[in-house]
């Protein structure tokens, strides 16, 4: 139930502690990508969270069905395509350069807003934009040791990211957050089921660990990584629930802020689980980059 009045700390407080649930759970992924592939990881997933869904519904935080099928399934679609470049990016980059990627959405959804739709900006946000993208170069360090097409993965999950939350708000009013999320998870299930499908007609070949999470279709027996499995259901459903609280607690633009608490709390449980150092500049991109989304929404919401 959506607060009488605003609550800015009990509102930043939440948000805060689902981005460390979310930032500690990511990191599992990589132990994921070694075994099971990316597409059977999300068809587990939903099988998994869908009924604690239901159960959010039935809490009564949200109709489970949506009140119009095609609007959400399409931006449904836009935001599991971006989730499976992000979740494909983790199996094989650190989960401080696949955040990073993901967090420039902000500045291409004011970018979509200035040259598809007429919206006019001021220097603050033109100054954001450049800083945040210069913070991408940074963290992503393009040229280096191992740099190839694929560390845009995470920046292309960012547009995608983008364009779904431009969606969510045009196509999707007055739709409950649970349908939401039921439809975002439903299609990432259904999508890693046609794609496993898809792997195995085309007979492609299996390579072992994390090089082979994009192209491995359906392995069994999954016992082994099955607390991990059920580590990033529950997981993700409670970090997704404080999450939905935290925008129920006060206004989005003041929300959206903490968000990026999860730069902070991903790499350091890299680093602290799976000792992945960040270098200096590295940390000034990924400071770079939420400076620049913090801009924008300020700014925006001005």
């Amino acid at each position: 139930m959506i607060a009488d009045t605003n609550r800015p700390l009990s509102a930043a407080l939440t948000m805060i502690t689902g981005m460390f649930i979310i930032g500690f759970i990511d990191n599992f992924v990589a132990v994921v990508s070694g075994t099971v592939g990316l597409w059977q990881f999300h068809l587990m997933r939903t099988i998994l969270m869908m009924p604690l869904i239901w159960g959010l519904s039935r809490m009564g935080l949200g109709a489970f069905w949506p009140k119009s099928w095609v609007p959400v399934l399409g931006r449904s679609f836009l935001l599991a395509a971006s989730m499976f470049l992000y979740f494909g990016a983790l199996g094989f980059m650190s989960i401080a350069q696949a955040v990073a990627g993901l967090f420039t959405s902000p500045i291409f959804i004011l970018l979509i807003h200035v040259f598809f739709m007429g919206q006019r900006v001021g220097p603050w946000r033109i100054l954001a934009v450049l800083m945040g993208f210069a913070g991408v170069l940074l963290v992503l360090q393009p040229g280096g040791e191992g740099t190839s097409v694929w560390m845009l993965m995470p920046v292309a999950a960012g547009v995608l990211y983008a364009i779904s939350a431009i969606a969510t708000r045009s196509w999707c009013e007055g739709e409950s957050t649970v349908a939401l999320l039921a439809g975002t998870m439903g299609m990432l299930g259904a999508l890693g089921g046609v794609a496993l499908v898809v792997v195995e007609f085309l007979g492609l070949e299996s390579v072992p660990g994390s090089a082979g999470f994009m192209t491995r279709g359906w392995v069994w027996p999954v016992w082994e990584i099955a607390p991990v499995m059920l580590l990033q259901a529950v997981g993700s459903m409670v970090g997704v629930f404080f999450l939905i609280r935290a925008y129920q607690l006060d206004e989005a633009s003041f929300v959206s802020v903490f968000e990026y608490s999860l730069m902070i709390f991903g790499p350091l449980f890299g680093l602290l689980l799976f000792n992945q150092p960040l270098g200096l500049w590295q940390v000034l991109g990924i400071a770079m980059i939420a400076t620049s989304g913090v801009i924008i929404a300020i700014r925006s919401e001005r």
